[in-house]
């Protein structure tokens, strides 16, 4: 077992590591093999509101140190995870049940963000706008909204949780970090490490691992953070807009998915096929943009079927830690257990599984539905696990519709020969992203990231992520004298 799991299995509070004083612990669990990795201690009510508090207290110092010295911890601590990569991407392994595949593109993934977010650090300026008024100088500036909370999620959760918290620093706030009670060491104490190893002074990024459970909504209404950013399910992220809408908070919510990846007449079908398999299976499909549903030209259909079929059936499903393993476990059992019974529903329902995976504890095989009858649930839900459903249509006009007939709209893809036709084909699409030519899973630190209708709210990445993390300030001078009509 990794040191990492005994060190960092506490909380990180204004720059101390302590236990919670919570009455009961999080267990921290390898998926594949149950194998105990931790025992947490979960934080309390009042941990939350030290965390806080911590964070509001080193916050104004920080916000007035000077940029290059803030871009320099990032800077180191990008340095730091290239040097620790090798055993962090053992940690995920180990937490996640990832794919040394999916560690290595989560990590590569980290290290750009990082480099953005030491970028960032020297982003915000301030700009001087004409007035109407002789004499008058508008100052337009651009300040930290102050203390950020992070909840961050189960898939990917090192790069997600650094996705807002080093943005967030960089610009001059301070940071409250609850990571999922699945990975509360890939998702929050090692980046906590990782940061306070690169030089962040104490306090200003706090690691709260606890449950709602145990603090309901008190990391949401606590008065300290002027913030939420909230990576998660629809369902949750409905609940976290509710509330902080209710206290005055600003969100950014990155939510589900239900993303088609759409193979038109003139696709090259085996690229689609690699593309298309990728796509759904990457980290056993545990990834919000994941192409739940594989929209397929019915002229195309029986070659495309009978190739995209026998490369899952070459998937090879098992330990997470053999290098030729391309499905690894699902997080729990309740997630095994769900997908299982997602899949006996639809083929009592009269779908056709073309592959039906076993279930072995949480090691769920692919399968593959087709025949999914009109008006299916499955359709417009996201299924979070390695299960394709195959659709076919007939014509543009009717894969517009199918791809838009779901109240998700973050990623997709289409494969055609011909560009043009396909951003055209992107453009009628009600998704935040949408790709030509390629999988439906991509994140890249200058392109805004974000979703329309259930999958969000707001984005992040390059400008868009100063947007949401920092706030504008309006300073006038009168250079002369006003005049006052009394």
């Amino acid at each position: 077992m990794s040191s990492y799991f005994t060190d960092l299995a506490q909380q990180y509070i204004d720059g101390e590591w302590r236990p919670g004083t919570g009455a009961w612990e999080i267990i921290d669990c390898n998926p594949y093999d149950g194998e105990k990795l931790a025992a947490i201690t979960i934080a309390t009510v009042d941990e939350v509101d030290l965390a806080y508090r911590a964070a509001e207290r080193a916050q104004r110092d920080w916000a007035a140190t000077n940029a290059y010295a803030r871009r320099a911890v990032f800077e180191k601590a990008l340095r730091l995870l290239e040097e620790r990569e090798a055993e962090i991407a053992e940690v995920i392994i180990a937490e996640l049940g990832g794919t040394r595949t999916k560690a290595g593109f989560e990590l590569h993934l980290a290290k750009e963000f990082l480099r953005e977010a030491a970028q960032l650090a020297l982003t915000p300026q301030a700009r001087i706008l004409p007035s109407p008024t002789e004499g008058k100088e508008n100052r337009l500036y651009r300040v930290p909204v102050g203390v950020v909370g992070v909840i961050s999620p189960f898939n990917f959760p090192f790069l997600l949780s650094l996705k807002s918290v080093a943005p967030a620093l960089a610009l001059g706030n301070a940071v409250v970090l609850k990571p999922h009670q699945d990975t509360p060491v890939t998702g929050g104490t090692l980046v906590a490490k990782l940061l306070e190893d690169a030089g962040l002074p104490g306090g200003l990024l706090n690691v709260v691992v606890t449950d709602i459970s145990e603090i309901g909504d008190a990391f949401l209404e606590h008065p300290v953070p002027s913030a939420i950013s909230f990576t998660g399910s629809d369902k949750v992220g409905r609940h976290v807009a509710t509330v902080c809408a209710s206290h005055f908070k600003r969100t950014v919510l990155e939510l589900g998915g239900n993303s088609a990846l759409v193979v038109l007449d003139d696709a090259d079908l085996d690229y689609a096929v690699d593309a298309a398999v990728f796509s759904r299976y990457v980290h056993q499909g545990q990834v919000c943009m994941a192409a739940n549903r594989i929209l397929v030209d019915r002229s195309v259909l029986p070659e495309f079927t009978e190739k995209f079929v026998a490369k899952v059936k070459s998937l090879k499903a098992g330990d997470p830690r053999d290098p030729a393993t391309v499905i690894g476990p699902v997080i729990n059992s309740s997630q095994a257990d769900a997908l299982t019974g997602a899949v006996d529903q639809a083929v009592e329902a009269g779908a056709t599984a073309l592959v039906r995976g076993r279930t072995t504890d949480n090691l769920v095989e692919p399968s593959v539905l087709t025949d999914i009858p009109a008006g299916s649930p499955l359709l417009r839900q996201e299924l979070f696990g390695p299960v394709a459903l195959l659709l076919p249509f007939d014509g543009e006009e009717e894969a517009v519709r199918l791809v838009n007939d779901t109240p998700y709209g973050l990623s997709g893809a289409v494969h055609t020969g011909d560009v043009e036709r396909g951003v055209a084909f992107a453009q009628r699409i009600d998704t935040g992203m949408f790709h030509v030519n390629d999988g439906t899973v991509h994140d890249e630190p200058q392109v805004p990231f974000g979703g329309e209708k259930h999958s969000g709210v707001g984005r992040l990445n390059g400008e868009t992520t100063v947007e949401a993390f920092t706030t504008q300030k309006w300073v006038s001078v009168q250079h002369g004298r006003s005049h006052f009509p009394f």
